[in-house]
């Protein structure tokens, strides 16, 4: 359950980080609200996960999905530039995630 909580967190932290773009330095109301939303929504739902799991292997776990989910979608929705170089970095970042659980990065 702690990881499902950590992945969900992870997506809110992707809508955080758009809404972030789409508030203009936080002059747009509905963008900067959902900021607001979805910033505490996903901090709350890491700090539920992290009763259970190891803060370094969760927080990174969190990090990585909010940073491949944010790259990938501002990639494919928001006209971000696409290279070879930034798809090979994004590919690093999950095999470092997937690397980091299975040193074991369950629960205690």
């Amino acid at each position: 359950m702690a990881w499902i909580l950590v992945i969900v967190a992870g997506l809110f932290e992707v809508a955080m980080a758009l809404c972030l773009k789409g508030s203009k330095g936080f002059t747009e109301l509905l963008p900067s609200l959902g900021f607001l939303v979805f910033a505490v929504t996903s901090f709350g739902l890491l700090n539920l996960a992290l009763k259970t799991l190891e803060v370094g292997t969760a927080y990174a776990v969190w990090v990585g999905i909010g940073a491949v989910g944010t790259a990938v979608l501002g990639m494919l929705v928001m006209g971000d530039d696409v290279s070879a170089v930034k798809i090979g970095a994004l590919s690093l970042i999950i095999a470092g995630v997937v690397g980091l659980n299975l040193a074991g990065g369950g629960g205690h």
